[in-house]
C-alpha cells in the first residue's frame, strides 16, 4: 500500500510538470525542421561531397587509430607487469628450489604456454615475450627460435620505455622491432640494477604496416608512422615518392601531439594530419589530396555555417535540458550503485527531481535499505550459528561416564585398593576440570593430548585389556586447535572398537605434518566398518546434521572447517591395525616445522605408564 501512494504521487507530479518524453519530441521536432528545409535545398550538391569529405573526421579517425595502436600496447604492458608476478615466473627466476628436472621442464611449459597463450589472444597483434632470470642467467620465451641470456643486450635495452631496435646495426632489408624491457628492481623500477628478473615485450614493425594498412582501405589517404630521425614504416601499398616527399617535409617541421595543414608536396596539395601515439612517441601521419575534399564544399560553406549557428542554438538547448533532467539524475543513481558495490548500503539519493528519476531513487533507496537489512540479519545469523557450532561439543558431557568412574572408584575402595581409587580420582578430576573450562574455544594440542591421556588412563584402569601409544610431534603440540577435537574420536574408539571385542585392546594416535597441513589418525583394533559403512560415514561428515547421526564426529568436521577452511576436516578408513582409522586434518594458522620428533606416549598390558621423549 505505501509503494501504490508512493506511484500514485509520483504520476501526479510527473502529468502536472510534464513527462520527459514530450519535452524531447518537441525538441526533436524543433530540430528537424530546419535540417529539411535546408536538406531540401542543398542535397543536390551535398550527396556527392559528403562521401568524400574527410577533412573533419580525418583527426578522429587517426585519433582512433592512435589509441587503437596504445591500447594493444598497454594490454601488452599489463600483461608483462602482471605476469612478471606469476608465482611461476618467481619459480623460473630462482627464488624456490626446484625439487627434479622435471619440475624445471613443467615451470618452462607453463611460462611458454601462458606467453604463447598471451600472444595469440591478440592474434591481429603478436608479441614476442621474453623472461630473463638474472640469478640463473637464462632466458626462456614464445619465440621459435632460440633465445639466449645476454647481459650486455639488457643493459642496452632497460630503458624502462619502448625503443625500436636493440641499439645493434640492422642487416640491409631486415626491418627492426619494437622493445620494452621491464624489471622490478629494489630501488626503482626500469632500473637493471639490483633486479633479479626482466621481461622482455617486443613486437615487429609487421604489427603497425597492418594497423595502417586496415585504416588505408577504409579512406583515400596515405598513412605513414613517422618519428624524426627514423626510417618511417609506411602502409604495404603505399607509394615510396609521396612517402619521402612526407618524411622530408614532416624533418624540417615541429610536431605537436595533433597537427593540421596544407601542404603542396609535388604538384598536388595535401591534407596532412598528424597525432602522436604516447606510448611509442611516434605520430601518425595521413595524407589526403585537398581536391577530394576542399572543392565542392566552398560553394556551400556559407549556407551551412548558416544552419550550423540554428542547429547550436537548438543543440545547445536540447544538452541543457538533457543535463538537467537525464544525465544529473544518472550520474547520481551510478554515484549510488557504486556505492552500493562497494559495500555500503546505507547510501540513500535525493528524490527531489520531477521526473521518472524520482520513482527510480525511490526504488533505489528502498532497495538499499531492504538490502542492509538483509545483510545485517544474515551476519548475526551466521555469528550465532558458528558461536553455537563451536560451544556445543563442550556442552555435551556424559553423566554415564562419571557415574561408573565414581561406581569404580566405591568398588575399589572396599576391595581396599587405594592405588586404584587415587589414580581414578586424579585422572578423573583432571578430565573434568578441562571438559568443563568454557571460557575459550580453543587450546593447545598438548592440552587435548593430556585431557586423552587422562581418559585413556580412566578407561585403563576399568578395562585392562587396553593399550594405546601416542605419538605427537611436539612442534604440532604448540599449535592452537579447537577444544574436545580429539576426546570423541578416541571415545568412538574406546566404546564401539575396543569395547565390541574381547580379543582387541590397542589403540594407536598419531601425528604429522606435510604438505602445508598437519594430519592426525586415531586407529583401534576393533572390528571395524565395512566399504559401504566407510562411504556413508564419510558422506554425512560433508552433509548437514542428520537425526540418525552422532553429535561428535560431525561438530568435530564442523569446527575443523570453521575454523581452519575447506581443506581441513575428519574422515575414516580402514586400519593397520584392522579396525577404524580415524584422520583428522586442517591447514595451521601459523607456519611451523612438522617433523621433529614429539612426545611418545605408552601403556602396555602390564599397567605400566611410560613417557618417551625420543
Amino acid at each position: 500500500m505505501k509503494l501504490g501512494k508512493s506511484m500514485n504521487h509520483m504520476k501526479n507530479r510527473m502529468g502536472r510538470k510534464g513527462s520527459l518524453f514530450a519535452k524531447m519530441n518537441g525538441l526533436i521536432l524543433l530540430l528537424f525542421i530546419p535540417i529539411l528545409l535546408l536538406f531540401t535545398y542543398s542535397n543536390g550538391v551535398a550527396t556527392d561531397v559528403v562521401d568524400k569529405e574527410l577533412k573533419a573526421s580525418n583527426i578522429k579517425q587517426l585519433s582512433f587509430l592512435s589509441s587503437q595502436i596504445d591500447s594493444r600496447i598497454n594490454q601488452t604492458m599489463d600483461f608483462v607487469v602482471t605476469f612478471s608476478r606469476d608465482p611461476n615466473v618467481r619459480k623460473f627466476n630462482g627464488l624456490n628450489i626446484w625439487d627434479d628436472r622435471y619440475d624445471k621442464m613443467q615451470t618452462r611449459y607453463v611460462l611458454q604456454e601462458k606467453m604463447a597463450l598471451q600472444s595469440g589472444v591478440m592474434n591481429i597483434w603478436p608479441v614476442k615475450f621474453t623472461v630473463y632470470s638474472q640469478l640463473n642467467r637464462e632466458a626462456i620465451s614464445n619465440a621459435n627460435d632460440q633465445v639466449t641470456y645476454d647481459e650486455e643486450y639488457l643493459k642496452r635495452n632497460a630503458t624502462g620505455k619502448w625503443i625500436y631496435g636493440d641499439g645493434t646495426e640492422t642487416v640491409p632489408g631486415q626491418n627492426r622491432a619494437f622493445h620494452w624491457l621491464y624489471t622490478d628492481s629494489y630501488g626503482q623500477q626500469n632500473v637493471l640494477q639490483g633486479s633479479n628478473l626482466v621481461v622482455e615485450a617486443s613486437f615487429e614493425h609487421d604489427n603497425i604496416q597492418n594497423m595502417l594498412d586496415t585504416y588505408k582501405e577504409g579512406g583515400r589517404g596515405d598513412p605513414i608512422f613517422y618519428r624524426k630521425g627514423e626510417a618511417p614504416i609506411v602502409n604495404r601499398s603505399a607509394s615510396e615518392e609521396l612517402s619521402e616527399r612526407l618524411a622530408a617535409y614532416l624533418d624540417g617541421q615541429e610536431l605537436a601531439d595533433t597537427t593540421q595543414a596544407v601542404v603542396k608536396l609535388g604538384d598536388r596539395s595535401y591534407l596532412v594530419s598528424t597525432v602522436l601515439s604516447p606510448q611509442l612517441g611516434w605520430h601518425l601521419v595521413d595524407a589526403i589530396p585537398v581536391d577530394q575534399i576542399l572543392g565542392p564544399i566552398s560553394f556551400s560553406r556559407n549556407l551551412f555555417y548558416l544552419s550550423m549557428v540554428l542547429l547550436s542554438v537548438v543543440g545547445i538547448s536540447a544538452s541543457v535540458l538533457l543535463y538537467r533532467n537525464v544525465q544529473r539524475p544518472i550520474r547520481k543513481l551510478v554515484r549510488g550503485l557504486q556505492s552500493v558495490q562497494r559495500g555500503d548500503f546505507s547510501v540513500r539519493l535525493d528524490a527531489n527531481a520531477n521526473n521518472e528519476f524520482a520513482f527510480l531513487f525511490y526504488r533505489f533507496n528502498d532497495m538499499s535499505r531492504q538490502i542492509q537489512g538483509l545483510i545485517e540479519n544474515v551476519l548475526n545469523e551466521k555469528l550465532r550459528a558458528r558461536e553455537a557450532t563451536l560451544k556445543q561439543l563442550q556442552a555435551q558431557i556424559n553423566p554415564h561416564f562419571l557415574y561408573n568412574c565414581i561406581g569404580y572408584m566405591i568398588n575399589m575402595a572396599q576391595m581396599k585398593d587405594e592405588e586404584a581409587v587415587v589414580s581414578m580420582g586424579y585422572n578423573l578430576s583432571a578430565y573434568y576440570r578441562y571438559i568443563t573450562r568454557m571460557e575459550r574455544p580453543t587450546a593447545s594440542l598438548a592440552d587435548e593430548i593430556q585431557l586423552i591421556i587422562n581418559y585413556l588412563d580412566i578407561q585403563k584402569l576399568r578395562n585392562g585389556r587396553i593399550r594405546y601409544r601416542i605419538d605427537i610431534p611436539e612442534e604440532m603440540q604448540k599449535l592452537q586447535v579447537p577444544r574436545l577435537m580429539l576426546q570423541p574420536i578416541v571415545e568412538n574408539a574406546v566404546i564401539h572398537g575396543v569395547g565390541k571385542s574381547y580379543s582387541s585392546g590397542e589403540i594407536r594416535i598419531s601425528g604429522e605434518r606435510a604438505d602445508g597441513l598437519c594430519k592426525i589418525r586415531v586407529d583401534d583394533d576393533g572390528p571395524g566398518l565395512t566399504e559401504e559403512q566407510l562411504d556413508r560415514l564419510n558422506r554425512n561428515m560433508r552433509g548437514p546434521l542428520q537425526d540418525d547421526m552422532g553429535y561428535g564426529f560431525w561438530n568435530t568436521n564442523q569446527r575443523l572447517a570453521t575454523q581452519f577452511g575447506d581443506k581441513s576436516g575428519l574422515s575414516f578408513k580402514g586400519s593397520e591395525l584392522g579396525g577404524l582409522c580415524a584422520e583428522l586434518v586442517w591447514e595451521p594458522a601459523s607456519p611451523g616445522a612438522g617433523t621433529a620428533s614429539g612426545l611418545t606416549h605408552q601403556t602396555e598390558g602390564d599397567g605400566t605408564n611410560a613417557t618417551d621423549h625420543r
